[in-house]
């Protein structure tokens, strides 16, 4: 794989620049793609408004508590959809709930990482993601 697509869905814009800074450092290519709410993720996802050219993500990061749409329902259409349900989508959250994480794995959540509060451990677990999800994982072909 040449280049990887991500498409990050986050409302915070400090774990947004942090999660940039990390992927920039990435030893793979890969473009990061960002949603600030889970409405413009379903747009961007189904290619609709002002995102009616964007290019289907290889990998979903998703944070559960977003404005407009929550992640809950972002995941729920995402693993809904024929054409989409193949997708990784890892759920970043700042919550450790057990309910959350359970009904995130019940609505087909690839995985549940809880956000840690401290800069280090934060910029630990997205090398960690990467090293995964691109360096180890094999991917589906998004267009099969």
């Amino acid at each position: 794989m040449c280049s990887i697509e991500i498409l990050l869905v986050e409302d915070n814009p400090g774990d947004v620049e942090l999660t940039r800074e990390v992927l920039e450092e990435a030893k793979i290519k890969n473009h990061l793609h960002v949603a600030m709410d889970g409405e413009e993720a379903l747009d961007y996802l189904f290619q609709r408004g002002k995102h009616e050219s964007s290019t289907i993500p290889d990998i979903i990061l998703l944070d559960l508590n977003l404005p407009k749409v929550s992640g809950r329902e972002v995941l729920q259409v995402i693993k809904k959809c024929p054409e989409r349900r193949r997708i990784p989508v890892i759920v970043l959250s700042s919550s450790e709930a057990a309910r959350d994480i359970q009904d995130s794995y019940n609505l087909h959540a690839n995985c549940f990482i809880t956000k840690p509060v401290k800069f280090e451990k934060f910029l630990s677990v997205v090398q960690m993601i990467e090293s995964f999800w691109i360096d180890i994982v094999k991917l589906p072909n998004k267009y099969a």
